[in-house]
């Protein structure tokens, strides 16, 4: 892995969700050059409707990636972050900006393409590349030996998993990346892992094999921000050590170099867990164990509590991001 950077440091982030963004804000007009890998897996809410209708990749992390990267005004942020009202019947329910990604990755023949038009336009501070050019199928295999396909049912399911893998739609090839997404990698100074749901944000993308290939073989140092709190039909009692023995098993080997741990405490009393439904309970410590897989843990105090949930705060864990790679990395770029 690379210990000084004299370069302007070059950040890979790769996942999906609501965490991605939280990470990319904090790193937006710091004196790095920021790569987002978004997964293409996602067959839920509006983002899900949208695929079903016109079969394009699922927009709605892109479209939360774009404006966490975006130095447009507010004003402008907000129109394209805007959903519909449930009683405007036709688009009940959808982001302006999802209708925008669809549109425009239909007219480019593929959302890559459309992505990177979108983002001049957004004037995106980095660059956001889809995991794959086409709409992927998440697939899941249980501990029961049971499978289901699709993101919202493995979730649903509520069972231990065992794997995941994706499939194009049709089945007819191998799911692959563009050449920019590996070159993004193996050019890396630093590699970030989520935070974001285990199986279903992060894994994803390494399951996409010219991605996972890249992610091993790349002298840049893999770091993997350990989830805050277990996530219920994924990580149900899982430690830290679990998270991270689940993505060197899938990937063959352990590739994980450094994890970030929050060390606070997060009080029992403040987590809604009728609101934050998929929450379960806080991660469990396994500091051994992450160090017989070789990996350097970092603990600190990463924790942001608001809105009754527990959350990484951005600010802190892009300060540790910068000071691991190999600069002080407080100052901001004129």
């Amino acid at each position: 892995m690379n210990d000084i950077v004299t370069h302007r440091p070059r950040i890979v982030v790769i996942g999906g969700g609501t965490g991605l963004p939280v990470i990319l804000n904090n790193l937006r007009n710091r004196n790095v050059d920021i790569t987002a890998v978004v997964t293409v897996a996602d067959d839920g809410g509006s983002s899900g409707t949208l695929r079903n209708y016109i079969n394009v990749v699922p927009p709605g992390d892109i479209r939360n990636v774009m404006v966490a990267l975006s130095d447009l005004p507010d004003i402008e942020k907000t129109l394209f972050q805007y959903r519909f009202n449930s009683s405007d019947q036709f688009f009940a329910g959808h982001a302006l900006g999802n209708l925008i990604i669809a549109a425009l990755s239909e007219m480019r023949g593929g959302i890559f393409d459309a992505v990177q038009e979108l983002s001049e336009m957004m004037r995106v501070d980095g660059h956001i590349y889809p995991a794959a050019n086409e709409p992927l199928e998440l697939n899941a295999e249980f501990s029961d030996g049971t499978t289901l396909s699709g993101e919202s049912e493995i979730t649903a399911a509520n069972k231990l998993i065992k794997r995941v893998w994706v499939e194009t739609t049709d089945d007819s090839h191998k799911p692959e990346a563009v050449s920019e997404v590996v070159d993004a990698i193996m050019a890396a100074d630093q590699i970030v892992l989520g935070p974001g749901s285990l199986f279903t944000s992060i894994l994803p993308n390494l399951m996409i094999e010219n991605v996972g290939k890249a992610v091993v073989e790349t002298k840049a140092d893999v770091i993997y921000i350990c989830n805050i709190m277990t996530q219920r039909g994924e990580t149900e009692n899982f430690t830290e050590a679990d998270h991270v023995r689940v993505l060197n098993e899938h990937l063959g080997t352990n590739f994980i170099n450094t994890v970030l741990v929050n060390s606070k405490e997060v009080p029992a009393e403040y987590i809604d867990h009728q609101k934050w439904d998929e929450v379960s309970q806080p991660v469990k410590h396994d500091f051994a164990g992450l160090r017989q897989m070789g990996c350097r843990v970092i603990s600190a105090d990463y924790l942001e509590l608001r809105d009754h949930g527990a959350f990484h705060n951005g600010q802190e864990v892009t300060d540790e991001l910068l000071n691991l790679i190999g600069q002080p990395g407080y100052g901001y770029q004129n």
